[in-house]
Formats: structure tokens, sequence, C-alpha cells
């Protein structure tokens, strides 16, 4: 018997599988696919076999970071959850999928963020997945890029609300958590529950303080990171003074 794919990916929290919009694809297309992954969820990238999260370590080909790549080995292992769409479906997610990383995952701008979720509501429509009864990678993508907007409360509220008033999304996602994860669903939230020290090898690294200071900072440089593609935080970069000119020197602000 062939070793199951191991996967590593970014640990959940607020509910969700993975607090990782990469590693929630990845995961969410394992899912609907049927693929049998050994799952390590950390707070380390430095623990999985890349350096990156999330990271496929394979016999035939390595280990493979990217969600794309990902999806593609497990494609070529007849993990497909494509195989019964058409030319044209095909086709459409490839565009959906190209405007939620050109439009959404950005979100510097929001309009263009609140156009994207309005377009995929429309898209969606009364149905449960985008193209039926099954679901496909485009709503592993779909997921992965929404389901924090409904689990997590963010300091600016502007996008949350405008997806919250998109109900056929919102229970897009409340559906796929509750089907496809539903021990992450009841998962309390971390800050109301003790730190458990990680199972499995990962046990038995020494120097275990200090482990934990990194692994908080990637955390917080996770979570930055996410609030800086959604919009939550943006970075203003204004023109030096005249005045000043010989200086040379820009400032940043956090708004």
């Amino acid at each position: 018997m062939a070793a199951p794919l191991e996967l590593y990916c970014w640990k959940g929290d607020y509910g969700l599988p993975s607090i990782d919009v990469d590693c929630l694809t990845v995961l969410a297309y394992a899912k609907f696919s049927g693929a049998p992954l050994k799952v390590h969820k950390i707070t380390n990238p430095w623990r999985s076999p890349t350096g990156t999260l999330p990271a496929l370590k394979t016999r035939e080909e390595g280990s493979i970071s990217q969600p794309s790549k990902i999806i593609i080995h497990l494609r070529k292992q007849k993990y497909n959850a494509d195989y019964d769409l058409s030319a044209k479906e095909g086709a459409d997610t490839l565009a959906f999928v190209s405007l939620l990383e050109e439009k959404l995952l950005p979100a510097l701008l929001y309009r263009d963020a609140f156009e994207c979720m309005t377009h995929l509501s429309q898209r969606l429509g009364s149905q449960k997945f985008f193209f039926g009864d099954s679901p496909s990678s485009l709503d592993a993508y779909v997921f992965a890029h929404l389901a924090p907007l409904l689990k997590i409360k963010l300091p600016n509220g502007k996008l949350q609300q405008h997806f919250n008033s998109l109900n056929n999304l919102q229970q897009f996602c409340t559906n796929i958590l509750g089907l496809y994860f539903p021990s992450d669903v009841r998962e309390p939230p971390a800050r109301k529950r003790h730190v458990q020290p990680e199972s499995g090898d990962f046990d038995n690294e020494p120097h275990k303080r200090r482990n934990q200071i990194i692994s908080v900072l990637f955390a917080m440089g996770a979570m930055l990171g996410y609030a800086i593609f959604t919009g939550i935080v943006t970075i203003r970069r204004e023109q030096p003074q005249l005045k000043n000119s010989s200086h040379n020197e820009e400032e940043e602000d956090e708004d």
C-alpha cells in the first residue's frame, strides 16, 4: 500500500480549518476530490518540507508548494474535482479564479472587492455550488477567499458588511464548513482555550519556548498579510514636501 500524501498547512482557528487562504484552498479541494491526505496543521513554516505553507509531500515529485501545483498533482493521482465539468465550465473556472486573485485577494480598492463578490453572488445564484450539486476547484478557491469574512470579526467592517449582505455566498461558506469541516466549526477560538502541544513527530523538538515565540510571530505576520490583502489595513505613501526634499525620505501610514 502506497504511503499517504502528506499536507503541511497553517493551523486553523475561529472555526476555520486553516487561517491561510492558500491552505484553505488546498484543504477544500482535497475534501471535494476525496484525496486521502495525512494533514499536519502547524504554526511554523520551517517545519514543512519546503519551508512554506501549504506544502504537499509526495513520493513521485518530492515536495510541492503553491495551491495550483498541489491541485495539479492531486488530479494526476485521479483525485479530480473538475472531472465532470464541460469545456465552458473549465474556462469559467479559470476566469473566476483570475478574478479572485486580481480583485479580491489584493482588495486594496474596496470597489474592486465589492464588484468581485457581487459578481460571484450573481454567478452562484440559488445553486448549492457554482456548477450545480457537486463542488469543484472553483468552489474551493471561492470558499478559501470568503470564509475568513464569515468567521473572523474584522476591525474595518465595510468589506465584511457587503459580504454579509450577499446571503447566498454566506450560506455557501456555511454549508461547506458544515459538510466538509464539521470538527473545525465546533472548535472554540484559540483565545478561549489552552494551547496544546502539537502531536506526532513535532513534539520532540528542543527549545519549545523559542519555537512558540517564533510561531506566534509567524501567525501575526500571516494575519497582518491577510489584513493588508483584504484592505483592512492600507498603506498610504505621501510625497515629501519640497522644503524637505533634501532628506529624500518616505513615510508609510497604516489606516
